[in-house]
């Protein structure tokens, strides 16, 4: 029974959270704790010596602006509100929670979190210039708009990682205890993922006068932009010997930032984008981590 909660935990989580969206949407403010223990678990395997800029974080930055824009461009002029949720999923920087999945995959969670960090940056200072382009309306200031991505995204990033450098340097006691629990951030990553997917229905359930079509529209739209995203991230990945870590930095986002650019810059129509990239994004990793299992299974029978 333990084993196979354990392989089927992310669907069942997403399942769960969305049965159960009224209550778990709920414990949507707990959120940001959840990922702070998440990024600890992760960041303790990771020494502060190996995090560095790479060209494959320079490749998948211009995808994700310039793509971003290309993708507005080529659907607007048929739907501009369909353009704007897919946009919005193209545009949105990587997840602070990207290096949990990354590190179960067996990929470089270095690379990534120096990647998360990367985007989130220039997607601050960007997304405002983009949304002008776009001729958007919004009162928003350029430096109100960077200061608050900024705050809801660096604490998340920086402070785990500054965490785990002390408790590597300084506490070993509890840094053996800590790499004793490698499957931590992956149960944490299962109640959060519950979390999300309840807010996501319960945002989907309580919106005043929906337009189904539009909505429909869109979530297919952020399917395929998600799709895109990964297949992309992986063969650009794959270039520079980091397949893994290239399709999570490109393909898993930031929801939850993505939301509320949608809504302070868009429109509320266009925040269902990435409330769907949600599920696609969570059903992917989760095909991904049960391939990643059957093949460490098959691994070890032929030994």
């Amino acid at each position: 029974m333990l084993k196979f909660l354990k392989n089927w935990a992310l669907p069942i989580a997403m399942l769960v959270g969305a049965l159960g969206y009224q209550f778990f949407s709920l414990l949507a403010p707990l959120s940001p704790a959840l990922i702070f223990v998440m990024l600890l678990f992760t960041f303790i395997k990771v020494s502060p010596h190996e995090l560095r800029f790479e060209r494959l974080h320079f490749w998948l930055i211009l995808i994700q602006l310039i793509g971003s824009i290309l993708i507005y461009v080529s659907i607007a002029a048929f739907n501009p509100i369909v353009g704007e949720g897919a946009m919005i999923c193209m545009l949105a920087p990587s997840a602070t929670s990207a290096a949990v999945i990354t590190g179960m995959l067996g990929g470089s969670v270095s690379s990534l979190t120096a990647y998360t960090l990367l985007s989130n940056v220039v997607v601050a200072m960007a997304a405002p210039v983009i949304f002008s382009l776009m001729g958007t309306n919004s009162s928003l200031p350029f430096f109100t708009s960077f200061f608050y991505i900024c705050k809801q995204v660096m604490p998340l990033l920086i402070f785990p990682f500054i965490l785990a450098w002390i408790i590597q340097s300084k506490l070993p006691g509890i840094y053996s205890k800590m790499l004793s629990m490698p499957m931590a951030s992956f149960y944490l990553w299962t109640v959060a993922l519950a979390v999300a997917v309840g807010k996501t229905v319960a945002f989907l359930v309580n919106q005043e006068n929906p337009n189904f079509t539009n909505e429909i529209l869109i979530a297919v739209s952020a399917l395929v932009v998600c799709c895109l995203q990964f297949f992309i991230g992986k063969n650009i990945g794959g270039h520079y010997k980091n397949r893994i870590s290239g399709g999570q930095a490109l393909g898993q986002k930031n929801t939850i930032l993505a939301i509320w650019m949608a809504q302070v810059y868009l429109g509320p129509v266009a925040s269902v984008g990435p409330a769907s990239y949600i599920l696609w994004q969570n059903t992917i990793n989760s095909w991904q981590l049960w391939k990643k299992r059957k093949k460490d299974e098959a691994a070890l029978k032929s030994k």
